[in-house]
């Protein structure tokens, strides 16, 4: 795509698009079933009051109802997100979402019932073959039941759900709609900076278009900061709120407990990074060296160690590398990926207004789609591919292999299957590049990756912690109090070698995982999980494999701790942090060795 010109979507080929009939093959079938939603809702409210007495057929209800929404959801958000300027794609999230919590509203007595419900009961309904698929998510719901309100309560949370998306959304209309970043100037004309392409001019040769596009970015940022930072302080404020409604002794506290993590699973992960700090700033240390620069600044730091090796790697020619790359793990999975990737699965490139990044999302219904801002010269985006393809599998694997009630894996788990498949890429693209100058760039690349998902997701979720513990203790949240926070976090992680621009710390006012507390740190755990299996896999025979494929298919029977040690890592140990650690390290080794031979 010619980067002078970011086309509408109306523009764009229909090849280059996700094919959302999967879910609904027109509008007026989304229509329909946003409809079930409130009838759905008003059936299980008949039976308020007589939940047990009547569970296995309210369960199979509740089912329906959500299995309705999810689709709904996914749909109005798929729309959204290829182009937030579309008003009518923000008509129906909004209706959905309207629906959504009308319907929560409605049936919030439904998990207080259920709770109330003597295990007797529980386990006699158990026993009929009709409830199996039930099983796993009552012993959830059961374990939650010290912290679900009375129906009253439970009926004003769900009524609140709407109105709690407000900082998320309203900060992603501003970033990627309403704000400007305006053109940079390069030799090959002005092109315009966004949130899709600056990753593009971060990797640019030249130092001053880098210097150039950072100054314009974050002078954007700079002239929203106030509203940005008090949308942000809504969102912190909004969790800690629902932690203490419910009980939670923290914010932190409440966002682990579902998924039955412990809260020194993530303390662990910054105290054991913080713990090798030196092996950090050894990267920065290089990095200056290697860019010949007197001083390192924070435009610098996502160039690669070494001169920047042109890889075009065109979309289609990608996925065929993936289907090589991706071969230890069967024919059914490379198969079943590429004909996705090829065939309906992906929106692969920018258009005016589409969400920024990447993601995979879908319904256990339908084709688990992939948004991408793919772009041909920028290796990375290769790997964001193999990433969400990672994703994607997993979930086709989870939703073949178990009911709806438990096919939803969580994002603890998630991560571990995205950057395994990058790992393998890794080790195939190093395998067969032959060029000196090619392995060493990749060697460097998967260095900064590693970096970017170890270091950087860990020195974020550190600031989650600092400033939601900031809040419980009573302190405000200003523009800049979170950028004083987030600046010493700079300070520690970058080390001695980084200059820090007075805008750098903006860079907190401009994260959108921030929007979904606690959530960060899963891409650190996630890729510690992922070099221990992937070195496991590779080095190891069907057995290893066959455990991974248990962990890919297991979606939600387990917790996710439980489920990753069947996979083979125990994640409430440091070891896989240690050795994701030591691979960063031993990285490190290559790097020198190659580019002292130069």
């Amino acid at each position: 795509m010619d980067q002078r010109h970011i086309p509408l979507r109306s523009a764009v080929k229909a090849e280059d698009k996700w094919n959302l009939e999967s879910l609904f093959k027109t509008y007026g079938e989304w229509e329909e079933a946003l409809k079930q939603i409130p009838q759905y809702a008003e059936k299980l409210a008949s039976f308020k009051g007589r939940v047990a007495e009547n569970l296995l057929e309210t369960l199979k209800l509740y089912e329906r109802m959500e299995q309705t929404a999810e689709k709904v959801g996914v749909y109005a958000s798929l729309l959204t997100a290829q182009d937030e300027g579309d008003s009518s794609a923000q008509d129906k999230m909004g209706r959905c979402m309207m629906a959504s919590s009308a319907a929560e509203a409605q049936i919030s007595f439904f998990i207080p019932e259920i709770q109330a419900v003597p295990e007797k009961t529980v386990a006699e309904c158990l026993t009929k073959n009709e409830a199996k698929n039930f099983a796993v998510w009552l012993q959830k719901i059961l374990r939650l039941k010290k912290y679900i309100l009375s129906e009253k309560e439970e009926r004003l949370f769900a009524l609140q759900s709407e109105s709690m998306q407000t900082p998320s959304t309203a900060f992603s209309m501003l970033t990627n709609v309403d704000m400007d970043f305006g053109k940079v100037q390069t030799p090959e004309g002005e092109l315009p900076l966004s949130q899709a392409s600056w990753s593009a001019f971060m990797l640019n040769e030249n130092r001053d278009i880098r210097k150039t596009a950072y100054a314009q970015f974050y002078r954007a940022f700079d002239s929203h900061k106030h509203t940005i930072a008090s949308l942000y302080a809504g969102s912190v404020n909004q969790d800690v709120y629902r932690a203490r409604a419910r009980g939670y002794a923290s914010s932190l506290e409440r966002a682990l407990f579902p998924d039955k993590v412990g809260e020194d699973v993530y303390r662990t992960l910054i105290a054991v990074v913080r713990s090798h700090f030196p092996v950090l700033h050894r990267y920065y240390a290089i990095l200056k060296k290697a860019l010949g620069v007197s001083e390192l600044r924070h435009y610098d730091v996502y160039m690669p160690l070494t001169k920047r090796v042109r890889f075009i790697t065109p979309y289609d020619k990608a996925v065929d590398i993936l289907r090589e790359a991706l071969a230890p793990l069967g024919t059914e999975y490379t198969q079943t990926l590429c004909a996705g990737l090829r065939s309906g699965w992906v929106d692969r490139y920018e258009n005016k207004g589409k969400r920024s990044g990447a993601f995979s999302s879908g319904a256990y219904t339908g084709y688990p789609y992939i948004l991408m801002n793919y772009k041909e010269d920028v290796i990375r985006d290769v790997f964001t591919l193999a990433h969400e393809g990672g994703h994607s599998m997993h979930s086709w694997y989870s939703a073949r292999n178990n009911p709806f009630m438990q096919y939803g894996y969580t994002i603890f788990e998630a991560e571990v299957a995205s950057t395994f498949n990058e790992q393998l890429l890794f080790q195939y693209l190093l395998a067969h590049t032959e060029k000196e100058d090619e392995k060493l760039y990749l060697l460097c690349t998967r260095a900064s990756d590693i970096l970017a998902t170890l270091f950087r997701q860990t020195m974020f979720a550190e600031f989650e912690l600092k400033v939601h513990e900031a809040v419980e203790k009573g302190t405000p949240l200003t523009a800049d109090y979170c950028r004083a926070v987030y600046r010493k976090l700079l300070e520690d992680y970058f080390g001695p070698d980084m200059v820090l621009e007075p805008e750098s710390d903006l860079e907190c006012l401009r994260i959108p995982h921030f929007y979904s507390a606690f959530y960060v740190y899963k891409y650190a755990t996630g890729i510690s999980a992922s070099l221990s299996l992937a070195q496991r896999v590779t080095k190891g025979g069907k057995a290893e494999l066959d455990d991974y494929f248990k962990f890919l298919k297991s979606g939600g029977t387990l917790y996710p701790v439980e489920t990753l040690r069947l996979a083979g890592v125990d994640m409430e140990k440091t070891e896989p942090i240690e050795t994701a650690v030591g691979i960063f390290a031993a990285l490190l080794d290559e790097i020198e060795k190659n580019l002292t031979k130069k």
